[in-house]
C-alpha cells in the first residue's frame, strides 16, 4: 500500500501541475482577444481529457430554487470527515444547475406533501475542494475524523477503494447529497447511518438495519428517482440528475455570493 500511495503522490503532483499549467495558458490567452473570453472560460486538463469551467452562468442557488429545503453544508464547517472547513466553501450556500434545481424542487414539493423537508448536506462541489481530499487523502498522519466517518478503515485504503477520487460527480452541478426531515417528529428521518460514513453501511441496500431506517432510505430513493435522479449504490444520500445538462465538465468556481452574481 505504501508503494501504491507513493505512485499516486507522484501522479497526483503530474496531474495538478498539468492543471495549472492549461488554466493559465488559456487565461493568457483570453487577456490578449476579449472576443475569446468566454471560451477561455473552459480548459481542458490533457492528462485525462476532463474539461474544466468556471462559467456559473446556468446555477442557481438553492435556497431561492427549493425554498422549503434545510441546508446543512457541511463542508462549510469543521464536522466533516476531513476536519476542517474545505476549500473552495466560501460560505454556507449550496448552489445546482437550473435543470437539476427544477427537478429536485419537484421532489421537495412531494414530500412536503408526505410530511417531510429535505435537508441538504452537499451540492455543487467545486474541483477545488476535490483536490483538497485528495490531499487530505495522501497525508496518512491526519485521522483526527477517523471515529466518527471511517472507524472499520484504514485511512490508506479510501482512495484505491473509490472513497475519495480526483474528480466527483458534484463538481457537474446537478448531483445532491440530503436527507429527509420529519416535520412530525421534528427530527431528521432514522437513516440507520450517518452522512459520509465510508463503510458497507452506508449502502442504501444495506439490510443489517431496522425496518424503519430501511424504509425511509426507501422512501428517499423512491421519490428522488421519481424526479429524475438515479441513485448511487455506495451511499444512501447522494443522487445525480439523470439528464444532467454537463455530464462532462467539471466546474471550478468558488461557493460564494459572488459567483451567482453574473
Amino acid at each position: 500500500m505504501r508503494n501504491k500511495t507513493v505512485i499516486f503522490s507522484v501522479f497526483m503532483t503530474c496531474v495538478m501541475m498539468g492543471a495549472g499549467f492549461a488554466v493559465s495558458a488559456e487565461s493568457a490567452e483570453g487577456t490578449q482577444d476579449s472576443a475569446a473570453e468566454t471560451e477561455a472560460a473552459v480548459s481542458t486538463q490533457p492528462e485525462d481529457d476532463v474539461l474544466l469551467s468556471d462559467d456559473a452562468s446556468d446555477f442557481v442557488l438553492l435556497s431561492e430554487a427549493v425554498p422549503d429545503a434545510i441546508l446543512e453544508i457541511r463542508y462549510y464547517s469543521t464536522y466533516n470527515f476531513v476536519g476542517d472547513r474545505i476549500d473552495g466553501y466560501e460560505e454556507p450556500l449550496a448552489f445546482l444547475t437550473k435543470e437539476a434545481a427544477q427537478a429536485l424542487r419537484e421532489a421537495s414539493d412531494e414530500f412536503i406533501e408526505l410530511g417531510y423537508r429535505l435537508k441538504i448536506y452537499d451540492a455543487y462541489r467545486p474541483q477545488m475542494a476535490v483536490t483538497n481530499f485528495m490531499n487530505w487523502a495522501l497525508d496518512p498522519e491526519d485521522t483526527r475524523m477517523k471515529e466518527y466517518f471511517y472507524p472499520e478503515l484504514d485511512k490508506d485504503v479510501l482512495f484505491p477503494q473509490g472513497y475519495i477520487a480526483e474528480h466527483s460527480g458534484h463538481s457537474r452541478g446537478s448531483t445532491v447529497d440530503l436527507t429527509l426531515f420529519d416535520m412530525t417528529t421534528e427530527k431528521e428521518a432514522d437513516m440507520g447511518g450517518t452522512f459520509d460514513y465510508f463503510g458497507e453501511l452506508s449502502h442504501p441496500d444495506y439490510t443489517d438495519i431496522t425496518d424503519e431506517q430501511y424504509e425511509n432510505r426507501m422512501l428517499l430513493r423512491e421519490v428522488m428517482m421519481k424526479h429524475g435522479f438515479r441513485p448511487l449504490e455506495e451511499e444512501w444520500w447522494h443522487f445525480t440528475l439523470d439528464d444532467e445538462p454537463y455530464p462532462d465538465t467539471y466546474f471550478t468556481f468558488p461557493i460564494n455570493s459572488d459567483s451567482l452574481a453574473g
